[in-house]
């Protein structure tokens, strides 16, 4: 495959598969046979992952579960309004509730609303569950949501979810367990925003949030911004059959060799953030398994339209026309990435359009672009970290294209701690990553609106920014995909930022670990791994 697609196994052969893992084939000796039969690592993790699912054991109460993350910053915190990086969603998660939670399949479940309903996508009624209570005590109302809400659209909150919420006019209690929410114009993808990272519920008139006081399945125990964070089962917890192990102790670790040494000699149960060159290591490793999701989760190169040098329209395409999609997915992710069009809507995603013309590799259509941005000649800056996602490897294929056309690009490497709150979006040339979103309108909102939190490149186009909220109301599915498909163009043809590939989410863990399953908003179940894993001694 050049593509990480998913692998077209008939339902006889994914039978005879899971009767071979009954008779006590591991999940590695599936994935052995997988690859001897031709699939690349990458897909046979995807297929032995669906396999084992099916097949997952009886859960087991209790135990110790050690995590350690790929990201750590001392920005981290408890608020959500500001989570921002895997690790604070993981945490977010294990002490934290939403109205709803995003299934494999990204819909809408119940969580803390039992039920929503709406007949225009306008006005909406979410009927809360009863008998919950926060960690300390507190009984969960519609006070709470009321709180959790509309605090995302106060300015002085400076919430991530802020563009999320902007629909939102107002959110008021009917009764101690219904919720009534008025929109501006219609969105019937509410109740998917509402099951996010940054929209979790917190106790009513939260001012200080370093208690982490929420319904969640974990209470706080411990908790060092960019160090760790230790979370006890909370025995109050209104899920029945869920919090299967006693602690978690989660470590943020930026070195990718120091997580799979100490995974390698015990220390972890679970890993994140595994470089796809270390995939063939992990499969030689008897006690420890890959774990592969399929998601829509890329690196960009942002170039902000704000900056005399890099914020022409020519000095864009001319880097998106020096993007070695091809080289970038196979020496750098090994085949578990797609290629991507520098636009943020996946294959894997609802109303991504194949038909939009692939953007190639083609150097002298990005030396004219250069040129006619003035910018031959010049030597230009480009902030890159060896701990982001394989972004430097990234730069410098970038750097070696640009010198075959005469095009000087120094990449500055800097370290990965602090990158998020010093570099990200804060230099003219540089790298970000973005995670899944369950939604086309959430991640263009997110990244290309141009009040967008996360508009790395700084782009505003009042065309877009209409389609947008065009989008958002229409009822009609034909023309809403199309709207989706004219803004996947305009994104790809004039947005300040070259998307190469989607790639996978691979993780590693011990084999006594058990319980996870795909997710693709992120690696570990979309980070919601906590109240789902259990230790199989």
């Amino acid at each position: 495959m050049t593509d990480f697609e998913t692998p077209r196994l008939s339902a006889r052969d994914m039978a005879r598969m899971q009767q071979t893992m009954k008779r006590g084939a591991s999940r590695r000796d599936v994935m052995k046979m997988l690859v001897a039969s031709g699939m690349t690592i990458a897909a046979a993790g995807y297929t032995a992952t669906r396999a084992t699912t099916a097949l997952a054991s009886t859960p087991v109460r209790g135990g110790d579960l050690r995590v350690a993350g790929s990201s750590a910053s001392t920005a981290e915190g408890l608020d959500p309004s500001k989570f921002r990086n895997g690790t604070d969603y993981s945490r977010g998660f294990m002490i934290y509730n939403g109205l709803t939670f995003l299934d494999g399949d990204l819909t809408p479940q119940p969580e803390l609303a039992t039920d929503w309903s709406s007949s225009n996508g306008t006005d909406w009624t979410f009927n809360l569950r009863s008998g919950v209570t926060f960690h300390d005590g507190r009984p969960f109302t519609s006070e709470d949501v009321v709180f959790s809400i509309l605090r995302h659209k106060d300015p002085e909150t400076a919430s991530r979810a802020r563009s999320y919420v902007a629909s939102i006019q107002d959110v008021v209690a009917d009764g101690e367990h219904t919720v009534k929410i008025t929109l501006s114009e219609p969105n019937y993808d509410l109740p998917v925003i509402l099951g996010t990272f940054n929209l979790l519920i917190t106790p009513a008139g939260t001012t200080d949030f370093n208690a982490g006081i929420g319904t969640g399945p974990y209470k706080l125990e411990a908790f060092e911004p960019g160090v760790r964070s230790v979370v006890a089962r909370n025995e109050e917890y209104w899920k029945d059959g869920k919090q299967h192990v006693d602690t978690v102790e989660y470590f943020g670790l930026t070195d990718e060799s120091s997580r799979l040494n100490a995974l390698r000699a015990g220390e972890f149960h679970l890993t994140t953030g595994i470089n796809p060159r270390s995939t063939p290591l992990i499969q030689r490793e008897e006690n420890i398994e890959l774990f592969v999701t399929q998601s829509g989760t890329f690196s960009d190169v942002a170039m902000q339209k704000t900056d005399s040098t890099v914020g022409s329209d020519d000095f864009a395409l001319g880097i998106k026309h020096l993007l070695q999609r091809e080289t970038i997915q196979g020496s750098i992710y090994r085949d578990f990435a797609s290629i991507a069009n520098d636009q943020p809507i996946a294959p894997t995603m609802k109303y991504h359009d194949p038909s939009i013309e692939q953007r190639e590799y083609d150097p002298e259509k990005a030396k004219f672009h250069l040129e006619r941005a003035g910018v031959m000649g010049q030597t230009v800056p480009l902030v890159a970290s060896a701990g982001i996602a394989n972004t430097l490897d990234i730069a410098l294929i970038l750097q070696q294209a640009g010198q075959e056309i005469g095009f000087d690009i120094d990449v500055q490497r800097v370290p990965v701690d602090g990158y998020w709150s010093n570099v990200w979006m804060k230099v003219p040339f540089g790298f970000g990553t973005i995670t899944q979103r369950p939604a086309a309108d959430m991640i263009f909102s997110l990244c290309y609106a141009s009040d967008g939190a996360y508009n790395s490149s700084k782009w505003e186009n009042a065309q877009f920014d209409q389609m947008l909220l065009q989008a958002r109301v229409e009822t009609d599915e034909d023309k809403r995909a199309a709207l989706y498909s004219d803004m996947q163009q305009l994104v790809r043809d004039e947005a300040g930022t070259g998307i190469p590939v989607f790639f996978s989410n691979i993780d590693a863990h011990a084999t006594s670990l058990k319980g996870l399953q795909p997710i693709p908003t992120g690696n570990m179940m979309g980070y919601a791994f906590a109240e789902n894993v259990w230790i199989e001694e």
